[in-house]
C-alpha cells in the first residue's frame, strides 16, 4: 500500500513539474518585451507605470503587472504580442477600465498592454463615419462629433470605454433604430496573434468581422473601430424619478413599455434604487429635437415626479448627465440576467419575479455589510424587441443570437461597496440571489440564458447564451485566427469562447 503511495506521489510531483515547464511563464514577458520595445515599457518606479496601474474604474481592477506596455501604433502593439507569444509569457489588455472584474483588464506580474496612446478620432470626409482608437472612452467621442451635430450608438454613460462597449455587443440610445452598437461597426483594424494586421469588413474577413459583433476579445486586438454616425443635433432626454408608493405602477409601466415598443425613436431604463426608501427611476430617450413627452412615454410620466432631468440636451450633455452614477476608487459587481416573453403579462410576470426575489434576499446582504459602507444597489431593465433585432439584420447581423420573435428584458444587479473586508461577503451574496433568480424565472417559464456581457459577472457563462450554433461558430473563427490560443490562454482575462 506504501509503494502504491509513493508511486501515486511521484506522479503528482512529475505532473506538476510538466504543468510548470509548460504554463505560461508570467516573469518573461517584460524582458521579451524590453529589448525591441523599451521606449514604450514602463516598469513600477516610473511615474507613466503609476499612473496606468492605476486608470481604472474600480478598486476591483487594481492588479500589481510586471510592466505597462503603451504601443504607439499598431505596428508596435502587433511586434509586441509577437514577442510575448513567443516567450510564452501572460498579458492583459485595457482600453477604458471600465469592466469591474478582477483581471478581466488587468494582471499581477504579467504585461498589462494599456490603448492610450491609439488616439484615433476623425470623421470620414462624407461625416458618415467616425473612426474611434481604442483609447477613447464614450464622452470623448460624443463631445467630438457634437460639433457637427452629429453622434454615435454608444454607452448611455461617458466614462464608458469604447472597445469594451463595442466588442459586448453595445447597448445604446439608438438601439432601436440601429441594432446594437456593433452593428453600426463597419470594419475593424484588427492586431492578430501572428503580429498581422487585419482591416475586418463585410468583404475582408467577413467571418472575422461577424465574430467581433459580441465575441470580445478571442480574436484579435482591435486598434480602430469604423462606424456609422447618427445625425442629432439635441435629444429630449433625462431621468424621471417617482417614489417608492408608485413601484406597482411604475413596474407595470416598464411591462406595457417592453410589450409594445411602437415607436422606434425611444429608449428606456428603468432601474430600483433600495436605500431608506426605495425609489424607481427611469431613463427617457427621445430622438427628437422638436417633440417632447410622447405618448409612449406617458405610463411613466403619468406617475407623480419627485423629481426630473427631462430637457432637450445633446447627447454628449446627457451622457455626462448620466456619469454621476459612476463613482471611481470603489468596490463594485454587476451581474447579468434575462427574462423573454411575447405579452405584457410574461414580461410583467418576468419583471416581478426578479424584483420580488432581489428584494427579499437584500436583508442577508445588510445584515453583513454596514449600510455606510454601500455606496450603491440597483436593479434595472432593458428592454430588447422585434426593432431592435430587426436593425441588427438589416446591418448583417452579429454574434448574440436574439430572436426577433421574443422581447428580451435584459437586467443587472448592481452592488458597489467601500473596504474590501466585505468583497467575498457581497460577491457570496450576488452569485447567491443570482441562483435564485434564475430557478425563479426559469420556474415560470420565462429564463432565458442570455447574459449581456457589458453586465456580466465573473462567475457568470455568456456564450452558451448566444446558442449552440453561434457558439461553436465563435469557437472556429478564433482557432482559424489564432491558432496558437494566445488570447485564450495567454490573456487570461476575459470571457473565453
Amino acid at each position: 500500500m506504501r509503494i502504491i503511495l509513493a508511486i501515486l506521489s511521484l506522479v503528482g510531483v512529475i505532473a506538476a513539474s510538466t504543468a510548470a515547464a509548460t504554463s505560461p511563464n508570467v516573469a518573461v514577458g517584460c524582458k521579451a518585451l524590453q529589448t525591441p520595445l523599451g521606449d514604450s515599457l514602463f516598469f513600477a518606479s516610473s511615474i507613466v507605470y503609476k499612473y496606468e496601474a492605476a486608470s481604472f474604474w474600480s478598486n476591483t481592477e487594481l492588479m500589481a503587472p510586471g510592466c505597462v506596455f503603451r504601443p504607439q501604433s499598431s505596428a508596435q502593439l502587433a511586434e509586441g504580442i509577437v514577442a510575448l507569444a513567443n516567450a510564452n509569457a501572460q498579458f492583459a489588455v485595457r482600453g477604458g477600465g471600465h469592466m469591474g472584474i478582477r483581471g478581466s483588464n488587468n494582471i499581477d506580474d504579467g504585461v498589462l498592454i494599456v490603448m492610450s496612446n491609439l488616439t484615433t478620432l476623425e470623421l470620414s470626409k462624407d461625416q458618415s463615419i467616425v473612426s474611434i482608437g481604442p483609447s477613447h472612452r464614450w464622452s470623448d467621442v460624443y463631445k467630438y462629433l457634437q460639433k457637427f451635430e452629429l453622434t454615435a450608438a454608444g454607452g448611455r454613460l461617458g466614462p464608458v470605454g469604447v472597445p469594451g462597449l463595442l466588442l459586448a455587443g453595445g447597448v445604446n440610445f439608438y438601439g432601436n433604430q440601429v441594432g446594437f452598437g456593433c452593428d453600426t461597426v463597419v470594419n475593424y483594424e484588427v492586431v492578430l496573434a501572428d503580429g498581422s494586421i487585419v482591416e475586418a469588413n463585410k468583404t475582408s474577413h467577413p467571418d472575422l468581422f461577424w465574430a467581433l459583433k459580441g465575441g470580445s476579445s478571442n480574436f484579435g486586438i482591435v486598434t480602430r473601430f469604423d462606424l456609422e454616425t447618427i445625425k442629432s443635433a439635441k435629444v429630449w432626454a433625462g431621468a424621471h424619478t417617482v417614489s417608492a408608493e408608485h413601484i406597482d405602477q411604475f413596474l407595470a409601466a416598464a411591462a406595457t413599455y417592453a410589450s409594445d415598443i411602437y415607436d422606434p425613436k425611444t429608449h428606456i431604463v428603468p432601474a430600483l434604487v433600495p436605500g431608506e426608501t426605495t425609489l424607481a427611476s427611469v431613463i427617457l430617450f427621445y430622438d427628437s429635437d422638436t417633440i417632447s413627452y410622447p405618448d409612449i412615454f406617458k405610463p411613466f410620466t403619468d406617475i407623480p415626479a419627485i423629481s426630473s432631468t427631462l430637457d432637450f440636451k445633446t447627447v454628449a450633455e446627457f451622457a455626462t448627465e448620466t456619469a454621476v452614477v459612476v463613482v471611481d476608487g470603489i468596490n463594485d459587481v454587476f451581474v447579468a440576467g434575462t427574462v423573454k416573453g411575447t405579452s405584457y403579462k410574461e414580461l410583467l410576470s418576468g419583471i416581478s419575479i426578479i424584483n420580488q426575489t432581489f428584494f427579499n434576499e437584500l436583508p442577508k446582504l445588510y445584515a453583513q455589510v454596514p449600510t455606510a459602507n454601500i455606496s450603491t444597489i440597483q436593479l434595472d431593465w432593458q428592454p430588447i424587441g422585434a426593432d431592435w433585432m430587426k436593425a441588427s439584420e438589416a446591418r448583417g447581423g452579429n454574434a448574440l443570437g436574439l430572436d426577433s420573435s421574443q422581447v428580451y428584458l435584459c437586467y443587472a444587479e448592481v452592488v458597489e461597496w467601500i473596504g474590501s473586508a466585505y468583497d467575498e461577503i457581497v460577491a457570496s451574496w450576488v452569485e447567491e440571489t443570482t441562483y435564485k433568480i434564475n430557478n425563479a424565472t426559469q420556474k415560470a417559464g420565462l429564463y432565458d440564458a442570455f447574459n449581456y456581457m457589458g453586465d456580466a459577472a465573473g462567475f457568470q457563462s455568456i456564450f452558451p447564451g448566444y446558442g449552440a450554433e453561434n457558439h461553436q461558430k465563435l469557437h472556429d473563427i478564433a482557432k482559424k485566427y489564432d491558432s496558437r490560443g494566445v488570447f485564450q490562454t495567454l490573456m487570461p482575462g476575459g470571457f473565453k469562447v
